[in-house]
């Protein structure tokens, strides 16, 4: 039996912007496609049980508070008591397969990887630009390397993380937002610029 929505297809967000690597020294905007994503969350009083598995299997420390741990292809920050975005390089399945039977008594665990659209922001002038959108001090003594931020991004709500500076310095950051408002972080992206 064929549904009406058999030929739907899941484009990727930003798809219409077509860009991949948009900008000069001062601000450079690339779309992350790759980027997988979900969302993990200890059961009541399990925090302790499942950070041990998390460091056991992947050698990474949960983090406890609004910072992100990474090794490798996995990352995993810290988005309020009991909860984590876990980010993986690959984008696909394999990491919820292999996280899902290590945790699944102690945690939930949702693949948001159609859920959540992804843009990094690196670049000389990238606090200037980002200053217009999120109410965040971003500068480096407040919000180091692996800070991340659950905020308002352009008035809807976001994750913001850092990553480590590029070669030349400039620090690079990334903006993780619902799906459906891809569109409108980009016009407010540029609009800001």
């Amino acid at each position: 039996m064929s549904s009406k929505y058999s030929s739907l297809i899941a484009q990727a967000p930003f798809l219409e912007s077509q860009v991949e690597n948009m900008g000069d020294s001062a601000l450079v905007v690339s779309t992350r496609h790759s980027l997988g994503l979900m969302t993990l969350a200890a059961r009541k009083a399990q925090d302790k049980t499942l950070a041990l598995r998390v460091r056991e299997q992947f050698h990474i420390d949960l983090p406890q508070g609004p910072y992100r741990a990474a090794r490798g292809e996995l990352a995993f920050a810290g988005l309020g008591p009991g909860a984590w975005l876990v980010t993986h390089e690959g984008g696909d399945r394999a990491i919820v397969d292999a996280l899902t039977p290590v945790v699944s008594s102690v945690a939930s665990v949702a693949d948001q990887s159609d859920g959540y659209a992804v843009l990094r922001l690196s670049g000389h002038g990238v606090r200037y630009t980002l200053g217009k959108l999120v109410p965040l001090d971003l500068h480096v003594r407040a919000f180091g390397v692996g800070a991340v931020a659950c905020t308002a991004v352009a008035h809807i709500a976001g994750i913001l993380w850092r990553l480590s500076d590029r070669d030349d310095g400039a620090p690079v950051f990334e903006i993780a937002i619902h799906r459906s408002f891809s569109e409108y972080l980009w016009r407010a992206l540029f609009v800001s610029l």
